[in-house]
């Protein structure tokens, strides 16, 4: 069974860093695109971050572009999400998601999801 198990998430002050985890097993994620996706309350959920399985690509949404960074260790079936500079609008549940084939902004190309962690950002 291909799970996805996210953590990493808590509170941060605007200004400051978190650095998101996404634990897959079960599957062969090293070969799938990966992703990462936010819902806020009372929003729809929206793209972040994409990458390649060979990392050799990625994708952000504008509003993230400069600020967050995903990465991926294929040999411990990690991908991770560096956020800094954070901003309250960047308060939402963040889940990670994966898809065989290339990367993706579209959530509903994405096969796999995990539960999500809730990101908090105080003003």
């Amino acid at each position: 069974q291909a799970q996805l198990v996210e953590s990493g998430g808590g509170l941060a002050q605007a200004g400051g860093s978190l650095r998101l985890s996404c634990a897959a097993s079960g599957g062969t994620f090293s070969s799938y695109a990966m992703g990462w996706f936010r819902q806020a309350p009372g929003k729809k959920r929206e793209f972040v971050a994409t990458i390649r399985w060979n990392a050799d690509t990625t994708d952000y949404a504008d509003s993230v572009k400069g600020r967050f960074a995903i990465s991926r260790d294929n040999a411990k079936n990690m991908v991770y999400l560096q956020m800094n500079s954070l901003k309250p609008e960047d308060t939402a549940v963040y889940y990670c998601a994966a898809r065989p084939g290339r990367i993706s902004r579209g959530q509903y190309d994405y096969v796999y999801w995990g539960q999500g962690t809730q990101v908090t950002v105080s003003s």
